[in-house]
C-alpha cells in the first residue's frame, strides 16, 4: 500500500472529538477543507498533550511579541460533533508541532503508528499507547522522514493560524475533561471496575 498524505493548508475546521461513552471513547483528530475531510484516531493522552503543547507555544509566541494571541480570539472553538463521513484513515503514532515564521502558522503533523512505535510502547509498558509529542522548528527536519520516502508513515499535516490553534486547544481540553476523572496518583483515567495504578502498584477502586 502506497504512503498517503492528507494535507490541509487552509482548513475550514480542525478539531478533536470522540465516539462512544466515557470509558470506551475513541478519540479523533479531524480536518476539513472544502469538500475534503480526514479523520485519524489517537489516544486521549495524546490529545491532552497536544492541547497543552499548543497552548504553551502560543503563550511563548505572545510573550515574544511574535503574534498577539490574546487579541486574535479563538476560531473554530465550537462544540459541534465531528463531521460525517467519519472514517479512520490511520491511528496516530507521533505528532509534531512546528512554527512557520514566514506564514505565521502552526504546523501540526500526525504520523501513522509504526512497528517502531509499538516496540517502544512495549519497552515502556505504557498501557495508554504512544503519546510522543515533538515541538520542532519548521526548518529543522533533518531527523524527520522525507515526504519523498516511500517507506515513511502516512501523514496528516494541518496548517493553523494562531486563532485556529487556540480554538483547537480550548475544545480539546473540554473534551478530555468530560471523560473519566484522573487517578490522583498517576493521572491516568479511572475505570468504573477499578484502576491498576502504576505508581501505587495495586488495584484501586
Amino acid at each position: 500500500m502506497s504512503r498517503r498524505f492528507f494535507l490541509f493548508d487552509d482548513p475550514d475546521r480542525f478539531v478533536t472529538g470522540t465516539v462512544g461513552r466515557p470509558g470506551a471513547r475513541t478519540f479523533f483528530l479531524q480536518a476539513i477543507q472544502g469538500r475534503r475531510i480526514a479523520s485519524v484516531a489517537l489516544e486521549k493522552m495524546q490529545v491532552a498533550a497536544l492541547a497543552d503543547r499548543i497552548a504553551v507555544i502560543l503563550a511563548e509566541l505572545d510573550r515574544r511579541g511574535v503574534v498577539e494571541v490574546s487579541s486574535a480570539g479563538p476560531r473554530g472553538d465550537d462544540d459541534r460533533a465531528l463531521d460525517e463521513p467519519l472514517r479512520e484513515e490511520f491511528r496516530v503514532g507521533t505528532i509534531t508541532i512546528s512554527w512557520d515564521p514566514d506564514a505565521a502558522d502552526l504546523v501540526v503533523e500526525a504520523r501513522s503508528l509504526t512497528e517502531e512505535d509499538l516496540e517502544d510502547d512495549e519497552d515502556e509498558e505504557d498501557e495508554d499507547g504512544p503519546i510522543a509529542i515533538e515541538a520542532d522548528d519548521a526548518s529543522d527536519a533533518d531527523d524527520e522522514p522525507s515526504d519523498d520516502d516511500p517507506d515513511g508513515p502516512d501523514v496528516l499535516r494541518v496548517r493553523l493560524t494562531p486563532a485556529m490553534a487556540l480554538g483547537f486547544a480550548r475544545r480539546a481540553r473540554r473534551i478530555v475533561a468530560a471523560g473519566r476523572p484522573p487517578c490522583p496518583y498517576c493521572g491516568r483515567p479511572l475505570d468504573e471496575t477499578g484502576h491498576r495504578c502504576p505508581q501505587q502498584g495495586t488495584l484501586l477502586n
